[in-house]
């Protein structure tokens, strides 16, 4: 009994010493480590890296267990490849580096000190208006369609992929363009700043290889884009009329023009300042009464 306390006495007594030489900087550089690695492994957690990040730390395993054992042939090779790890690992996970990036780029502190405009509350109510008036409408006709609405990341190099038409949006417009066989019909139409900017755009596809099969290329499209960008993405299916929205890597399906609504003018609205006001709020839900 008295060894335990002895041990336990010596332990705390070291605990102390440890504490007592931690300074403000040790526990600021400390906080910012654990938060580099925690978003870390919320960015690989639910992508294809995680099983990469798995084979890393078996790597990492059997090159302590070499050593510990001397293995020498073993303990050459793993050296050897550990040497290029670096090279390896930011080509392997290139596509997540690009991710966790641009999520920095996104951040409130980046947002603050470049700030942009995109546009007033009375331009991107009049914009959401036109786009769940004509997601609505496409739905009852079974025609499908792709519409990406631009938040913070900028869309530029999508946009030099389709035809620039900077218009005001309306229902009709939006309808006219994704009707079938019209020249712009298959592809993507970027909203910016409340306007209808390009239409015909490509979008990448996603690699998810999670998709269900039933989902087709314009729904992978939208899942691509909203995976490298902030952008939200609105789909309209053109089997079944369902509508869908993609934000962040998932889709939300099945969508009534209701939550639609709710759901747009959330998104949209959630990096600026202030709430719309009550009378663009009335005349946004006024199409749905």
């Amino acid at each position: 009994m008295s060894d335990i306390r002895s041990a336990f006495a010596t332990f705390w007594e070291s605990l102390r010493g440890i504490i007592s030489t931690v300074g403000l900087s040790d526990l600021l550089d400390i906080l910012i480590v654990a938060f580099l690695i925690y978003h870390a492994v919320r960015l690989v957690r639910e992508t294809r890296a995680m099983q990469l990040v798995k084979g890393i730390v078996l790597i990492l395993a059997m090159y302590v267990l070499a050593l510990n054992l001397n293995l020498t042939t073993l303990s050459f090779f793993i050296t050897n490849i550990l040497q290029w790890g670096i090279v390896a690992l930011a080509i392997v996970f290139q596509p997540e580096l690009r991710r966790a990036l641009e999520q920095v780029g996104r951040s409130k502190l980046s947002s603050s000190l470049f700030r942009e405009e995109h546009g007033d509350n009375i331009q991107v109510h009049k914009m959401l208006d036109a786009v769940c008036s004509a997601a609505v409408r496409l739905s009852e006709h079974n025609i499908g369609a792709l519409m990406v609405l631009e938040r913070e990341t900028k869309l530029g190099d999508v946009i030099g992929t389709g035809t620039l038409i900077d218009a005001e949006p309306s229902a009709e417009l939006i309808c006219n363009i994704f009707f079938p066989n019209s020249p712009l019909h298959d592809g993507a139409m970027v909203l910016r700043s409340g306007r209808v900017h390009a239409a015909g755009c490509f979008l990448p596809l996603s690699a998810n290889d999670e998709i269900g099969r039933e989902l087709g290329t314009r729904h992978r499209a939208a899942l691509g884009m909203s995976e490298v960008s902030d952008a939200v993405v609105v789909v309209v299916s053109e089997e079944t009329g369902a509508i869908s929205v993609a934000l962040n890597g998932r889709l939300q399906r099945n969508l009534s023009p209701q939550n639609l609504s709710k759901l747009l003018e959330a998104k949209m609205f959630s990096s600026k300042q202030g709430d719309p006001s009550p009378a663009n709020k009335r005349g946004f839900w006024r199409i749905f009464r």
